[in-house]
């Protein structure tokens, strides 16, 4: 199997790090109305494994699935993909809310889901090309591989920074 993508490999490798420590409570901790680390992991797994789904019609299809993005969609996608910015504030697509996995599966498994989204990436990436606009993005619209490599590093490192402030916030409400 081809090593991951250096940003999806850097982002594993700083949630990891970023939760090895922490105990079931501190997992579990949040300040009210917002996610805890567990949750926040779970919403980036949940992310993953819908990725990989649509990805995995997209193995089954002659050809790519991504429509023709609308101006909004651009801009949406430019901001994150091409300033490496993630807006705040948004509310997650009802698919990658958390829904209680279990906490012990999600730390186990987030790695290698990140690992199966990238190498079912650059499956498809080489079989449609590698500008090719491949499937679309519930808000960002039609994204290349690369595209959404660059998303999920963007994404992953917004929350990997929420649950560093957890930590912090925790830390002083003790």
């Amino acid at each position: 199997m081809a090593a991951m993508d250096s940003q999806l490999e850097q982002l594993k490798l700083s949630l990891e790090s970023a939760v090895a420590a922490m105990s079931g409570e501190q997992l579990s901790w949040h300040p009210a109305g917002k996610w805890c680390a567990a949750e926040i992991l779970e919403h980036l797994f949940l992310t993953y494994t819908g990725t990989i789904k649509g990805f995995e019609k997209l193995v089954m299809s002659a050809k790519p699935l991504a429509t023709r993005p609308s101006m909004r969609q651009r801009l949406r996608t430019f901001v994150v993909t091409g300033l490496s910015y993630m807006p705040e504030g948004r509310k997650a697509p009802a698919p990658s809310q958390p829904k209680g996995l279990a906490r012990e599966m999600v730390l186990r498994e987030i790695g290698g889901k990140m690992a199966a989204m990238d190498a079912i990436i650059t499956e498809c990436e080489q079989r449609f090309g590698r500008r090719a606009p491949l499937l679309d993005h519930p808000i960002l619209g039609p994204l290349s591989a690369a595209q959404w490599r660059k998303f999920h590093a963007v994404h992953g490192r917004h929350h990997l920074k929420q649950i560093l402030r957890l930590q912090t916030n925790q830390k002083t409400e003790e």
